[in-house]
C-alpha cells in the first residue's frame, strides 16, 4: 500500500490511549494525517498483502497474543498465507499496535515514538 510521501495513514485502536498518542506524535511528522480505527482497516487481501510486505513481517507478528480470542482460537494453529489474511480481515482488533504508512514505507508502532521512523 502506497500513500503520498507528505501524508501518513494510520490504522489504530481508538480505545487505546497509547495508540492515540501515536497519532499525536504523527502530527509532529506531517500535517496530513489520515487515521482509521482497526474496525475500518483494509478489508481486502491485496491491501493486507501490501501492508505486510511494507512492514516486512509475518501476519502472526502483528497479533496481540495476550488477547483471549487469540489464545482460544488461534494459538498453536498454523495457517497458510490465505488463512492469515482471513484472520486479519475478520479480527483486526487482534493487531497489537498502530500501523503507520507513509509513501511506500510502513512501521508497526509498538511505542508511540516509533512513528518517527517514517520521518525523512
Amino acid at each position: 500500500m502506497k500513500t503520498n510521501n507528505r501524508e501518513i495513514l494510520i490504522y489504530y485502536n481508538q480505545g487505546s490511549s497509547s495508540d492515540r498518542k501515536t497519532i499525536a506524535h504523527a502530527k509532529a511528522v506531517s500535517q496530513h494525517i489520515r487515521s482509521y480505527d482497526f474496525k475500518s482497516a483494509p478489508s481486502t487481501d491485496t491491501s493486507w498483502q501490501m501492508i505486510l510486505k511494507s512492514l516486512n513481517i509475518h501476519p502472526k507478528d502483528l497479533m496481540d497474543k495476550s488477547k483471549p480470542y487469540y489464545r482460544a482460537n488461534i494459538k498453536g494453529k498454523d495457517f497458510d498465507k490465505e488463512g492469515w489474511l482471513k484472520v486479519l480481515r475478520r479480527h483486526p482488533d487482534l493487531i497489537k499496535a498502530p500501523i503507520a504508512i507513509r509513501g511506500n514505507r510502513a512501521v508497526l508502532c509498538i511505542n508511540p515514538t516509533d512513528i518517527y521512523q517514517l520521518n525523512g
